[in-house]
């Protein structure tokens, strides 16, 4: 950590316009108060001091810090003097899947304690399933034609019938709504069984036979996830969801 403690003044320039405030000023200013510094807050309030101080200090970008005489940068430099690392971590990546599971898992119990009084009851795996596929479901719906074109990366189906990537979202979405209310078994189920079975022989191709390295589509066409365990995952829990609720749907 390059500061020392006795150096806590600091000048920091920021954009304030009227119709735009920089977040990165504000995120500079909050980490330098957190980290016990006294502030003199410089405001660029005008088009033209924005870019006559970018040609008087030879910078593109506003934020700009200073500590004591040293100018230390736009708010990533301002993190790399303070020793916060700011490339981002491997499990960094799976950081949208983790929040939509644990969600989904929350729901589920919420769900449990309204109809049971309880946390956990036989219904919270399979309701927390089939939250998760809707959730994932909207996901894919946020943009589809995004999801679709990396979907056709490794879907068997998909790459036969381009149009079910475009198929693909809704099903889901409507399949994990049916089973979150116990509503025609006989559509959702199979519906589940289907594309959960062809998903997971894609994944499985794709990764584990062909040692492809690809994104995961199945939190939309935006993603870091790697294909792999989360989409295989994903399918597995549609197809164990599908038979147990054909299993019960048949002993009813």
């Amino acid at each position: 950590m390059n500061d020392t403690r006795h150096e806590r003044q600091a000048i920091l320039y920021r954009m304030v316009l009227d119709s735009h405030l920089c977040p990165y000023g504000l995120k500079s200013k909050d980490l330098l108060r957190r980290r016990g510094y006294e502030i003199d807050d410089r405001h660029l309030t005008t088009r033209a001091q924005v870019d006559n101080f970018k040609q008087q200090h030879g910078v593109q970008t506003t934020p700009q810090t200073w500590i004591g005489d040293t100018r230390i940068g736009g708010f990533d430099d301002l993190r790399t003097y303070f020793g916060i690392a700011t490339e981002r971590s491997a499990l960094s990546n799976y950081q949208p899947v983790i929040a939509l599971f644990a969600v989904a898992a929350l729901l589920a119990m919420a769900l449990t304690w309204i109809t049971h009084s309880t946390l956990v009851s036989a219904k919270t795996v399979p309701w927390f399933i089939a939250i998760s596929m809707v959730l994932l479901g909207l996901q894919k719906l946020k943009d589809i034609g995004k999801f679709a074109t990396m979907f056709l990366n490794y879907d068997l189906l998909a790459q036969r019938w381009v149009r079910y990537g475009f198929v693909y979202p809704f099903a889901e979405t409507g399949a994990g709504l049916l089973m979150v209310s116990g509503a025609l078994t006989w559509l959702s189920a199979p519906v589940a069984l289907f594309i959960g079975t062809i998903g997971a022989v894609s994944v499985y191709k794709a990764v584990y036979i062909d040692k492809r390295e690809l994104k995961c589509a199945c939190v939309g066409g935006d993603t870091t996830v790697p294909l792999g365990l989360v989409s295989l995952l994903e399918n597995l829990m549609m197809i164990a969801m599908a038979a147990w609720m054909l299993w019960r749907w048949g002993a009813a």
